[in-house]
């Protein structure tokens, strides 16, 4: 499995603003995080949307992390593009594979706590080195 390329863009976007301080305008981001300047503020819509990101008006305007980088997880960043992370569509309340007993659907929801624990066991402010990680 791969992550999407948008997620990705996400994860370099939150990682820059989390390593610059102040607030930064869009071109700056795009160009820095070599991101398609449109496809960055698609993104940075969606972040802020999700208060991940503030966005600020004006002459002093652009963006900022909306919280401290040690309270924003990789997890959070990738499920703000993503939505919640499966393994299998079969995890998804409105999806049936047709089968009553299905072996596998338990599987795969472990394989996928183990993966959203580990995720949000990052934060960006370990991700920039702003603090020690710790691994659940």
């Amino acid at each position: 499995m791969v992550m999407t390329l948008e997620a990705d863009y996400a994860v370099r976007i939150v990682e820059y603003l989390t390593c610059t301080p102040g607030r930064q305008d869009a071109k700056t981001i795009s160009e820095a995080m070599q991101v398609p300047l449109r496809f960055c503020l698609k993104i940075l819509r969606g972040l802020v949307a999700d208060g991940i990101a503030a966005s600020y008006k004006g002459a002093k305007g652009g963006y900022a992390l909306a919280r401290p980088a040690g309270e924003i997880t990789l997890r959070e960043v990738i499920e703000s593009v993503e939505g919640p992370y499966m393994l299998s569509r079969c995890q998804e309340p409105a999806y049936s594979c047709g089968r009553d007993q299905c072996r596998l659907h338990s599987i795969y929801e472990k394989i996928s706590q183990d993966v959203r624990r580990e995720l949000d066991s990052y934060t960006f402010a370990t991700i920039c080195g702003q603090s020690e990680v710790v691994h659940t």
